[in-house]
């Protein structure tokens, strides 16, 4: 077993006199995203499905599923949708990434990138590199100017306000 573990500051280092639910921020994204579909949907908005019935097959739910899902992801400013009509057929809407649902982006390759190294995928894993220079890409913890930070070197404090 690994050992490392994050550095809880001062205030926060006495697990027993403070509640992580009171300020964690894992919770309230999960109450957003915290289901499989959910999960899936946005793989798939990533991938660039963009209609109804395309969520509904390639992530394997009902219509009606794909419906709640969708409605609730577009609540939570995740996805868009925008209204489309082909010749002669029903107006119809399309949902596209937000800024907000971009950004979680990093999570999902993450997410893709543990379960690559752990889950054993059925068939060979998928290979993210740059469009520009084909290199390998990898999603880590590191400080805004690029510096890996191992888990055993991370601090986690109160923000100050």
């Amino acid at each position: 077993m690994v050992g490392m573990v994050a550095v809880l500051d001062d205030k926060l280092a006495d697990l027993d006199r403070w509640v992580p639910g009171d300020r964690c921020s894992i919770v309230r994204a999960l109450d957003v995203v915290g289901t499989k579909t959910a999960m899936l949907i946005m793989r798939e908005a990533m991938y660039g499905t963009t209609r109804f019935d395309g969520f509904a097959r390639r992530v394997g739910v009902s219509d009606a599923v794909a419906a709640a899902r969708l409605k609730a992801l577009v609540a939570e400013g995740l996805l868009e949708k925008s209204p489309y009509q082909e010749p002669g057929q029903r107006t119809r809407f399309e949902y596209r990434l937000t800024e907000k649902g971009a950004d979680l982006v990093p999570v999902l390759f993450g997410l893709m990138q543990w379960g690559d190294k752990y889950c054993q995928p059925t068939g060979k894993p998928l290979a993210m590199v740059s469009d520009k220079t084909g290199a390998p890409v990898q999603v880590t913890m590191s400080t805004p100017d690029g510096v890996e930070v191992p888990l055993d070197e991370l601090r986690i404090s109160l923000v100050k306000r």
